[in-house]
């Protein structure tokens, strides 16, 4: 099982890594994607990745979920790339899960890939969202979609990512290991 975790230069830090840490933490092969031919990928707010692999080097076959993360530029190169778009389709058909946080749902929506379907993202992207159950909720779960709000919300989507690849009991350990939610 992998999850492939695409990144292009303006991706928004924090739903790339949050949940690409939960997701090892519970065991699950990740890989920290670039979709152009660096190495190197630079979020939005200047921090430098070093990729895992790159969209060229997919494993299809162990692939069990994408991710998409939002950030204003990323999500634009991320739309703009004919191989994330035919990765979503290929996905999609296969019924492999699809996350996607903030921006990043809009993506989805425009290939009406969520029309009918409850979804969530940063608010003023519902508007690609067309056709969709748009429920407000921090994190949507629905079929192979995992949607979520924004960046506040990236160890909820990682949880849910957790929970829906290893199982409830494995995120809810990994929440009271984390601390997560105590008060």
């Amino acid at each position: 099982m992998a999850v492939y975790i695409m990144l292009a230069d303006g991706f928004e830090e924090a739903e790339a890594l949050v949940p690409a840490d939960i997701l090892r933490r519970a065991g699950v092969e990740v890989f920290l994607t670039s979709i152009s031919g660096s190495d190197t990928v630079t979020g939005g707010h200047g921090i430098k990745v070093t990729a895992d692999s790159k969209i060229s080097k997919v494993d299809f076959a162990s692939l069990e979920a994408l991710v998409l993360p939002g950030g204003g530029k990323g999500t634009e190169l991320l739309e703009a790339s004919e191989a994330v778009k035919q990765l979503i389709a290929d996905c999609s058909a296969a019924g492999k899960y699809i996350g996607a946080i903030c921006a990043a749902p809009s993506i989805l929506g425009k290939m009406g890939l969520l029309s009918g379907r409850r979804a969530v993202c940063y608010p003023s992207f519902e508007k690609y969202l067309e056709g969709s159950i748009i429920t407000g909720n921090s994190v949507e779960h629905d079929d192979i979609f995992i949607t979520a709000k924004a960046a506040g919300v990236s160890f909820d989507f990682g949880l849910e990512l957790v929970r829906v690849l290893v199982g409830s009991d494995e995120a809810e350990k990994l929440r009271r290991d984390m601390f997560y939610g105590d008060k």
